[in-house]
């Protein structure tokens, strides 16, 4: 009898495929305060769910965050949330920040306590002020366009040269992709046999058939390009 594909066990989901948020440090979010205050960067932490260093921030009430790291930024050092001084770590609305101002962990919309640019490394550049609405570059080049009541944090996130340091074995590579519940190494299905995977019981490394399948095909067969409109390299 046949196994269960990979994408199948993924779908049905389970501890294998589960993501261990348990072992993550926690949420990241921007405090709910309505005023103007202070809070103080108590430590700086790793966190297995996310690429960048976490800071904790306490309030001037008490209350603990979780937010990314900045480039440059201090245990110890006093960071203002909604105030309109332009420094580094300072967590401030779009519509009071300078134009061109390289910012991070922007919220989507007022109130969703960041969404865009929290991996390491990022930044976007703020380069247009309306009434309206706030113009941001991208990493990605292309212009979006946000509430000026959105939150966003002044400076870039820390830990970008996470990357460039090299795994040189693939068991570093395993433990990696192991402590997010990522598979390692990831086989292709032509290399698998015919028990295992569609494509799988060739004695080659290309299949020698297209892969376009329709909607309807049943789950034990839904491998390659499901319902493609086209296939193979577009003509220049």
């Amino acid at each position: 009898m046949a196994r269960r594909l990979i994408i199948q066990n993924r779908g049905r989901g389970g501890p294998t495929y589960t993501s261990p948020s348990h072992r993550f440090f926690g949420k990241i979010a921007y405090p709910a305060v309505k005023e103007p205050t202070y809070g103080e960067v108590m430590d700086i932490v790793n966190s297995v769910g996310h690429s960048s260093p976490l800071m904790i921030v306490e309030l001037e009430n008490g209350e603990m965050s979780l937010i990314p790291a900045v480039l440059g930024i201090k245990v110890g050092q006093r960071i203002a949330l909604g105030s309109k001084k332009a420094e580094n770590g300072n967590i401030m609305r779009l519509k009071d920040i300078p134009t061109g101002s390289l910012i991070c962990n922007i919220e989507s919309r007022p109130g969703d306590r960041g969404k865009f640019l929290r991996a390491c490394g990022t930044s976007a550049q703020l380069v247009t002020k309306d009434t309206d609405k706030i113009i941001v570059k991208m990493p990605s080049k292309q212009k979006k366009e946000f509430n000026p009541n959105c939150l966003a944090t002044v400076g870039v996130v820390a830990g970008s040269g996470r990357g460039a340091r090299p795994l040189l074995k693939a068991g570093n590579a395993h433990h990696k992709r192991k402590a997010r519940n990522k598979l390692f190494p990831i086989v292709k299905g032509v290399a698998m046999n015919a028990c295992d995977h569609p494509h799988g019981g060739t004695h080659r490394r290309n299949l020698g058939r297209p892969t376009a399948l329709k909607r309807s095909t049943p789950p034990g067969a839904k491998s390659g390009s499901i319902a493609a409109r086209r296939m193979g390299r577009k003509k220049r």
